[in-house]
């Protein structure tokens, strides 16, 4: 679990912790001290914790002026004992919707586990990014954990499956990677 890095392609482009309107401003990353862990293995110390006791996240990119943000999660996502969408929504979407950012991409492939309980928060999460307009789509989900998220029903609220799990989003800068994404969301909605 330690050698999984958040991708650090983009970093160029853009770093959460000298972003004053980040959840993460100011976050100091250690290269060499490993301290967070998903449940006894230690993860790589560039990945944030946000207050979910198995899940950890990296803001990849965000643009305030086109209101999207790309994270990028690792570990267990457990909705069943730890509530971690309530952990996601305060800790993470209603900072950056104060923020003005509407459109998020959640990278899921190191996702290992999804637990779920009952859809509504997924349905609060669903009314308050659709208020100001934006979406959320999960991007790279493994098998299994996209059956436990369409059995609690989360797929009527946040777009997920086939089409956005084959999506080879390294191939593209964050731009292009955002303008894909929008034009895919366009058609779904269709």
């Amino acid at each position: 679990m330690h050698d999984l890095e958040p991708y650090y392609q983009w970093q160029h482009f853009y770093d959460a912790s000298e972003d004053q309107r980040s959840p993460f401003y100011k976050t100091i990353h250690s290269e060499f001290e490993f301290t967070n862990k998903i449940y006894n293995y230690l993860i790589h110390p560039q990945w944030n914790d946000f207050g979910a006791n198995n899940l950890y996240v990296k803001v990849l990119f965000v643009d305030y002026d086109t209101q999207h943000a790309i994270l990028e999660f690792i570990g267990e996502w457990d909705d069943c004992i730890d509530n971690d969408i309530l952990n996601i929504i305060k800790g993470l979407v209603n900072p950056m919707l104060a923020e003005g950012i509407s459109k998020f991409v959640f990278v899921l492939e190191n996702v290992l586990n999804f637990h779920g309980s009952d859809d509504l928060y997924y349905e609060e999460l669903y009314e308050n990014v659709k208020d100001e307009d934006g979406w959320i789509v999960f991007v790279g989900l493994l098998p299994h954990v996209e059956a436990e998220m369409r059995k609690s029903r989360i797929h009527r609220y946040i777009d997920f499956g086939e089409e956005w799990n084959e999506l080879p989003w390294r191939r593209y800068n964050p731009d292009l990677l955002l303008e894909k994404i929008e034009s895919m969301q366009q058609l779904s909605l269709e």
